[in-house]
């Protein structure tokens, strides 16, 4: 058993999430946790709302409510989501706990003292009507280096270069369209420059990352600018230094804070958990100097933040830069050990965007449709490799031939024909099992190595793909078997021994897309007379503050129960009942229904 940290980008919290979010970071982060707890690793999977910033503060003043109350409201809307999906988070959190900003300071503290965070009076942004500073990506712009006339005021997303608000050519507020006033202004910045060697040397060692996303960040490190961590804000992590904290109008910029919180959650959760050092055992290197691996996952939105910004913090903290320096009381961290990237997911052809009304929240989904239904969707055809495209016609046909037709097919009959002939799991006549039989007992065991093995290579289209088609392997073999045809008191052992095979395969199946599919695997293991859980699911559990702030629902769960990744003979004379449909069988209607529902 080896301890492997899940670390999943944190949402941010100025409105509800839609299934685009959910299909970069929440399921395939929740597929591979899973996966890799039935495959008997000890699993860390952690994170929260992301809850600083301007845009909170913009939102809030929009709604005529104090940012931390906007930050409250959604924080709950998204941890009940995400809690509907089945995401099975040891601890999802949020930014504005007393831990998260005692982490987050001693961060600040230790990079400053080791030299990688320095003041600096620069040119701040200000909106001339409301005498506010303006955060970068409020500012847009066309970028001085390739001429992208949408280029954010800290970064282009079309050549993927760092950019700063003053050198946009004609910058603009994307609040109310106003050019921006440039004032003096002084704050910190985290000196990137010198820690671009050991970014490299770290980059250069990674091995199995999408290549898009190591060319991409290797490509970012040959130009390295410093980079401001604060801003003239008053909503945020006060900045821990002697003259600055206690200044209401300085805070830690929210981009810097976040990505803290992969750590500060490890944190939290180990201290809830009545052992607080044990968040080391997935930080820091174990007795034989090894590190727990560490895998990070969120759309190709945020790579710049996972592969350059985060583990310059964790070696600029550890003092491993071009400084030096000396580890900070949480001692040396570990860097991650993959950046697992996804590309966007469109809808009908557009980008999401809740301004203009193209989306679907998460909420208004699971109100009309079951979360695995989603969840498979993201699985066989979401934006693992390259942008894709959720059309309500695909969404109606994956869910009504693959997942209905398919493997909801395969359970219903078997089982069904198990429970009208024998009231149970039939035996295996003594006479044997034939070639046919065998062969497709084989291929079910041998889909645990193949699928848990693409799992484990973030290949999860492939994964169940797999799964998939040992359903569609079991569904011949019952077409070509005709078990229904045996209906001589003779015949009945060898119906017995084909519909015992049948059901070993669903078994075995069920299992497969566990990682998948959790909710109804585990009606599937009740339909086959098994108890107690085999997907066990998160709890939404409100708790009071560790450090005397106010109380707030986290999602955690218990996840060392359930289904290991193997093989379980199933047992002859177990009960079985005639089954329900696990699956909804969709009407073709609700295409026109929800395409007139985005319309309108």
């Amino acid at each position: 058993m080896s301890h492997v940290l899940a670390a999943v980008a944190w949402p941010y919290a100025n409105g509800p999430r839609h299934i685009g979010h959910v299909s970069g970071f929440g399921v395939p982060a929740d597929v591979f946790s899973r996966y890799m707890r039935m495959a008997g690793h000890d699993v860390l999977m952690v994170s929260g709302t992301d809850e600083h910033g301007t845009p909170i503060q913009v939102q809030a003043d929009k709604e005529g409510l104090k940012p931390r109350e906007l930050a409250d409201r959604y924080n709950r809307v998204i941890v009940e989501d995400l809690h509907g999906l089945g995401l099975s988070y040891d601890l999802f959190t949020r930014t504005t706990t007393g831990n998260h900003y005692r982490v987050v300071q001693e961060l600040f503290e230790g990079m400053y003292r080791n030299g990688y965070i320095v003041p600096k009076v620069t040119m701040g942004a200000i909106s001339p009507s409301t005498g506010r500073t303006l955060p970068d990506r409020y500012i847009e712009g066309t970028c001085p280096i390739c001429g992208y006339d949408s280029a954010r005021g800290d970064q282009c997303d079309n050549c993927g270069n760092q950019l700063d608000p003053i050198d946009l050519i004609n910058p603009r507020s994307k609040i109310n369209g106003e050019t921006p006033k440039f004032v003096e202004t002084e704050h910190f910045f985290l000196d990137l420059p010198a820690l671009a060697g050991a970014l490299r040397t770290w980059l250069d060692s990674r091995q199995g990352w999408r290549p898009n996303v190591l060319r991409f960040s290797k490509n970012l490190l040959d130009d390295l600018q410093p980079r401001a961590i604060t801003r003239d804000l008053d909503w945020g992590v006060p900045i821990p230094l002697d003259g600055w904290v206690e200044r209401p109008d300085k805070r830690i910029y929210v981009w810097f804070d976040a990505v803290i919180g992969y750590l500060s959650a490890s944190i939290e959760w180990a201290r809830r958990s009545g052992d607080p050092e044990a968040w080391r055992r997935w930080w820091a290197a174990d007795a034989e100097g090894k590190d727990a691996p560490g895998f990070y996952f969120m759309g190709k939105d945020n790579i710049v933040f996972h592969s350059v910004i985060w583990p310059a913090l964790l070696l600029g903290y550890s003092g491993e830069g071009d400084h030096d320096g000396q580890p900070g009381d949480l001692g040396r961290l570990n860097l991650p050990t993959e950046v697992v990237s996804s590309e966007f997911l469109t809808m009908e052809g557009r980008k999401f965007s809740s301004s203009r009304q193209v989306v679907i929240y998460v909420r208004d989904f699971l109100s009309r449709y079951d979360a695995d239904a989603l969840r498979y969707f993201i699985a066989v055809a979401g934006p693992e490799n390259q942008d894709t495209d959720f059309t309500w016609a695909e969404f109606l046909r994956r869910n009504n031939d693959e997942l209905v037709a398919g493997w909801g097919n395969l359970v219903n009959r078997s089982i069904s024909m198990a429970a009208k002939n024998f009231g149970a799991i039939p035996p295996i006549d003594p006479a044997g099992l034939t070639e046919a039989d065998q062969a497709l007992l084989a291929t079910a065991r041998a889909g645990f190595g193949a699928v848990g093995e693409l799992i484990e290579k973030h290949r999860q289209k492939q994964a169940i793909g797999e799964a998939m088609r040992v359903v569609a392997e079991a569904n011949r073999y019952l077409s070509d078997q005709a078990p229904w045809k045996l209906k001589d008191a003779a015949d009945k052992p060898r119906m017995g021994t084909i519909l015992h095979v049948a059901l070993q395969v669903v078994s075995d199946a069920n299992t497969l897309l566990t990682p998948f599919l959790p909710h109804s695997a585990q009606k599937v293991h009740e339909l086959l007379g098994g108890t107690g859980v085999h997907a066990p699911m998160p709890s939404i559990v409100e708790v009071d503050d560790l450090d005397a702030g106010p109380s707030y629902p986290v999602l955690t769960g218990d996840y060392t129960l359930g289904a290991r990744w193997e093989s379980v003979p199933i047992v002859a004379g177990t009960a079985l009942a005639p089954p329900k449909p696990v699956f909804r069988k969709l009407d073709p209607s609700i295409v026109e229904e929800e395409l007139a529902r985005l319309a309108g």
